[in-house]
C-alpha cells in the first residue's frame, strides 16, 4: 500500500513539472532559472519515486498509473492555472483516465 501512495505522489510531481514548464515559457531573467530548477527538481523527484514504487508494483501497472495521474494533473493545471477552456473533450479525457487508474488499482 505504501508503494501505491508513493506512486500517486510521483504522478503529482509529474503534474508539477508540467506546471513549471508552462511557467517557464512566459518569463525571462532570474525567474526563468527558478522555474527551470523547479522543473528539474520535480522531474527528479518523480523519477526517484517511480523507481521506488516499481520495486514491488509491476512496471506494467506502475507506469500507466504514473502517467495517468500526471496527465490528469496536467489537464487540471491547464484549466485552473492557465485558463484553458474546460471543454467536453478535456473533461471526458480526465474522467476516462481516472476510471482506468481505478481499474488498474483493482487488478
Amino acid at each position: 500500500m505504501t508503494n501505491w501512495i508513493i506512486l500517486i505522489v510521483a504522478g503529482f510531481f509529474e503534474s508539477c513539472f508540467a506546471f513549471c514548464l508552462g511557467k517557464m515559457k512566459g518569463v525571462v531573467g532570474l525567474e526563468y532559472y527558478f522555474w527551470c530548477i523547479g522543473f528539474l527538481a520535480c522531474l527528479a523527484l518523480s523519477m526517484i519515486l517511480l523507481a521506488k514504487a516499481i520495486q514491488t508494483i509491476p512496471i506494467g501497472t506502475a507506469y500507466p498509473v504514473w502517467t495517468g495521474i500526471g496527465a490528469v494533473g496536467t489537464v487540471i493545471v491547464g484549466i485552473i492555472f492557465f485558463h484553458e477552456p474546460a471543454t467536453f473533450g478535456r473533461l471526458f479525457f480526465v474522467t476516462t483516465l481516472i476510471a482506468s487508474i481505478i481499474g488498474l488499482k483493482m487488478v
